[in-house]
């Protein structure tokens, strides 16, 4: 499932397409790349372009990246240094830096949020298709609100009542978009030791459990238990996601957080292993309906 994006298949390329969605992270993503696609075109070194512009060349890799804002005049300044000068060119990149700086519906939530996991917000967002594997808790996406608040106050048990609830409703707020007409496919696979932890107490994995029940008949929503009894599998190293996004141009995105910070890799090579990961462990776990049906019997297990 190796694909292939403009910066595999070389450097060309006119102004990207947006289909919109994704907020202000994808749309810094999108700008940078054509950026730097233009940069190249002109045998341009990040050096030369940060001079342009009275910066480093760590901040041109950054902005290319798409992992800072944009000012409109350093995007002026860059287009014109890499021999951009049509006029509706221009205006489209231009406006792309300004909606680029918008902020996204996550805003609100700036303080609870690291900005290590605010780009994943973002990129959950924007993705298409959503792929991840657990070991330790319910993914976030399909956490019922109890348990989420069970899990978080694992965490943040000093937080106020006022703090817990706005982080709760910031995770209520994220599956939401499963729910929209241009909801992504979340396809996830889950180790059986997440439903055998009571997080919360055994109400509450009660609670989600018929929760899990319930959002694995949507239609865009895949559930995969991995038993026990399957003993070891492919991924010995521990949970990751994997978000994939409708513009060819984006390459995906492997995702795997830490206690503090997080790691993102898109360099094909290393996505490309994860995918292959991925696809053994739906492979190796019950399949859509067997899980389905480990549930209800462990719902049943567990009512007394």
């Amino acid at each position: 499932m190796a694909r292939q994006t403009a910066q595999d298949s070389g450097e060309q390329g006119g102004v990207l397409a947006y289909a919109g969605g994704g907020g202000p992270t994808i749309l810094r993503i999108l700008l940078g790349a054509q950026l730097r696609r233009l940069r190249v075109a002109k045998d341009i070194t990040r050096e030369q372009a940060g001079y342009a512009i009275r910066a480093s060349h760590a901040k041109i890799s950054r902005l290319e990246l798409g992992r800072v804002g944009f000012k409109e005049r350093d995007v002026a300044d860059l287009l014109t240094m890499y021999g951009v000068t049509d006029t509706q060119e221009r205006a489209s990149l231009l406006t792309l830096a300004r909606q680029a700086n918008a902020p996204g519906w996550w805003h609100k939530y700036g303080d609870l949020l690291p900005s290590w996991f605010e780009v994943y917000v973002g990129l959950e967002e924007a993705a298409s298709v959503v792929r991840t594997y657990e070991v330790q808790f319910i993914p976030g996406l399909l956490q019922s609100p109890e348990y989420a608040r069970a899990v978080i106050m694992l965490v943040h048990g000093a937080a106020s009542p006022d703090e817990v609830d706005r982080r709760v409703s910031l995770r209520m707020a994220r599956q939401e978009r499963l729910t929209k007409p241009d909801a992504p496919t979340l396809w996830a696979v889950m180790d059986e030791a997440v439903l055998r932890r009571p997080i919360g107490g055994p109400h509450v994995l009660r609670a989600q459990i018929d929760h899990l029940l319930e959002v694995v008949e949507m239609p865009n929503v895949k559930l995969q238990i991995m038993p026990f009894e399957r003993g070891g599998h492919a991924a010995a190293g521990g949970p990751f996601s994997i978000l994939r996004f409708p513009e060819r141009d984006l390459p995906d995105v492997v995702y795997m957080e830490q206690l503090t910070s997080a790691l993102y890799m898109d360099k094909l090579e290393e996505t490309d292993h994860y995918m292959q990961v991925m696809d053994r462990l739906c492979i190796q776990a019950y399949s859509v309906s067997e899980s389905k049906r480990f549930l209800r019997d462990l719902r049943t297990e567990v009512a007394g």
